[in-house]
């Protein structure tokens, strides 16, 4: 197990670009970076990179970045090792590193699909086909489409100011359509109201 939760040094997206173009699956950038690269621009600085997968392939992830990281399972505060052929049933987050005593460098998020389908951890009455979950950048690398993302940040049990943050700054980009998807799935989640939904109408 590992105490030492702060210690990241993130590797860069090109970098995660050239790892994952070599794994069969589903993948895309996440988190703020899939914000800022939607943007086209960096608007803050970020302390660590989120890579989203799908939990019906992360078996096959694990079996290529088993080879050359150590990846341990992020659950209740805790960093445990993940272990081989172990299916993760439960858990959300995966941290990994080079080695056992390495800066982190990079985080997977496991999203649940079925068939097709993906649905939202939080409310499954919210979904969207697999294939509408990323765009690319013109170098082709996948990202989050902003308001799906949005959702996670908006949706989560405490809002961080940095989510508050990347809201507003993403917020002029978004067209009318995304920003109705993103006032749809909050009002689902969120049918007493929530602090987002007047700036998207």
């Amino acid at each position: 197990m590992r105490s030492d939760i702060y210690n990241w040094v993130p590797i860069s997206i090109p970098e995660i670009h050239d790892i994952f173009s070599e794994i069969p699956i589903h993948w895309c950038i996440a988190g703020g970076w899939a914000l800022d690269l939607h943007l086209g621009k960096q608007t803050r600085k970020h302390s660590d990179v989120d890579i989203a997968i799908t939990r019906e392939q992360h078996l096959l992830a694990y079996q290529y970045l088993n080879q050359d990281w150590v990846l341990y399972k992020a659950e209740e505060g805790k960093l445990t090792l993940w272990q081989d052929q172990e299916y993760l049933h439960t858990t959300n987050d995966i941290w990994v590193s080079r080695s056992k005593d390495a800066p982190f460098v990079f985080q997977l998020m496991l999203l649940n699909t079925e068939g097709t389908t993906w649905k939202y951890n939080r409310n499954h009455l919210i979904t969207r086909p697999v294939d509408e979950l990323f765009l690319k950048t013109k170098e082709e690398i996948p990202y989050m489409r902003p308001e799906i993302q949005l959702l996670y940040k908006g949706g989560a049990s405490q809002v961080r100011e940095k989510d508050y943050l990347d809201f507003q700054t993403v917020l002029p980009s978004l067209s009318p359509k995304e920003k109705a998807w993103l006032k749809s799935s909050l009002n689902l989640q969120y049918p007493e109201g929530h602090d987002w939904i007047s700036a998207l109408k």
